[in-house]
C-alpha cells in the first residue's frame, strides 16, 4: 500500500512539474521580429537573433522571426504594434517619423531605433556598352526596381522621382534574383538593388553578361538629392567587386536599422542588446552573413538620425557610445 502511495505521489509531482514547465513556456511573451523576403538580408537579421541560443533561453520572452515584403511594410507593422521588432532602413524611419513617406502623410512616431546593423548601398546594373551612363538615360528602358513594398522599391521610386525618370521607365517590380535572371534573358535593360555588396544577384548577372555599374553619386550630387534627404551617405562599390567592373563605382547608401515599437518594455530591448552585442553574440551574427561584419559596439549607435528606444538609449549610454 505504501509503495502504491509513493508511486502515486511521484506521478503527481512529475505531472505538476511538467505542467509548470509547459505553462511557463506557454505564457512567454511573444515578440515578433519582422525581417524581409525569404533569403534576403533583412530576414537573415531576424532569423539570426531568433536562433541565438541565449536569446532562445530568455525566460518569459520568445522572439519569432517573421517574413515580410521589406522595409516599408516593417515600418508600418512596427508602428501599429503588429511587429514588436523589425529591420527598417534609416531613411524610412526618418521619412515616416516626419510624415514624408510617398503618398502617405501619416507620422510613424512609434518606431524607435535600437541599433545600426549595416550599410545598404544603391547599385544600378546595366550592360557594358549599352550607352547608359546616367539614370536619366534609362528613360524608355525596361528596369527592375525591386519588390513592391520593399525598401529597394521605395528608394528606387524616391531617387528616380527626384531625377525625373520614375514615370519614364518601364517598371518591373521583382526581387533581385528574378531581376538578374530577366536581365540575363534580355528581358530587362537594367536593374536596381539596394543591398550590401557583393550581391549574389549581381554576381549572377555578371556570369551571363558583361555588366557595368552606374555612377549614382554623380547623379545624386547634380540633382541636390543629399540636401533633400540628409540620411543618405556617400560610398563607392570597390573595383573588382564584380567580374568585369574594374573601376570604383560611386554611389550612396542608407543604413539598415534594428527598430522596436515604442511600447516594448525598455528592459526587453536592453536584455536583447546585451546578448546580441556581447562578444559571443557578435560572433554569432558575423557568422550569419558577411554583410554583418561591421556590427560592433563602436558602430551600433552610429548613422542614426531618429530617436532611440529608451532601452537602447540606456544600453548605448552605459557602453559610452551615447552622451
Amino acid at each position: 500500500m505504501k509503495k502504491k502511495q509513493v508511486t502515486v505521489i511521484i506521478g503527481m509531482v512529475a505531472f505538476f512539474a511538467m505542467t509548470f514547465v509547459f505553462s511557463t513556456a506557454a505564457f512567454a511573451k511573444l515578440y515578433v521580429f519582422g525581417g524581409g523576403p525569404a533569403g534576403g538580408t533583412f530576414q537573415v537579421v531576424a532569423n539570426g537573433i531568433q536562433v541565438y541560443k541565449p536569446v532562445k533561453g530568455l525566460k518569459g520572452i520568445k522572439v519569432k522571426a517573421q517574413t515580410s515584403a521589406g522595409s516599408v511594410e516593417n515600418l508600418r507593422k512596427t508602428d501599429a504594434g503588429k511587429q514588436q521588432f523589425s529591420t527598417v532602413y534609416s531613411g524610412h524611419v526618418w521619412l515616416g517619423r516626419n510624415g514624408k513617406m510617398k503618398n502617405d502623410a501619416k507620422k510613424y512616431a512609434n518606431v524607435m531605433a535600437v541599433s545600426w546593423l549595416y550599410g545598404a548601398p544603391a547599385q544600378m546594373v546595366v550592360r557594358k556598352g549599352s550607352g547608359i551612363k546616367s539614370v536619366k538615360d534609362l528613360a524608355g528602358k525596361k528596369v527592375g526596381v525591386g519588390n513592391a513594398g520593399s525598401g529597394a522599391f521605395a528608394n528606387c521610386e524616391l531617387f528616380f522621382s527626384h531625377m525625373g525618370v520614375w514615370d519614364k521607365i518601364e517598371r518591373n517590380a521583382m526581387g533581385y534574383n528574378d531581376a538578374a535572371a530577366a536581365f540575363g534573358n534580355n528581358q530587362l535593360d537594367a536593374f536596381w538593388l539596394f543591398t550590401a555588396f557583393p550581391s549574389g544577384a549581381v554576381i549572377m548577372a555578371a556570369q551571363t553578361n558583361d555588366i557595368a555599374l552606374l555612377d549614382l553619386n554623380a547623379d545624386a550630387e547634380a540633382a541636390g538629392f543629399y540636401k533633400e534627404y540628409p540620411y543618405f551617405g556617400k560610398l563607392s562599390v570597390p573595383a573588382g567587386t564584380y567580374r568585369g567592373v574594374d573601376y570604383d563605382a560611386p554611389s550612396f547608401q542608407d543604413s539598415a536599422l534594428w527598430v522596436a515599437n515604442a511600447k516594448v518594455p525598455a528592459d526587453v530591448v536592453y536584455k536583447l542588446l546585451t546578448l546580441v552585442y556581447s562578444d559571443e553574440g557578435l560572433k554569432h551574427m558575423h557568422g550569419q552573413k558577411k554583410t554583418f561584419k561591421h556590427m560592433s559596439l563602436e558602430t551600433g549607435a552610429t548613422n542614426i538620425v531618429t530617436p532611440f528606444h529608451p532601452g537602447a538609449e540606456k544600453f548605448w549610454k552605459e557602453k559610452g557610445m551615447l552622451k
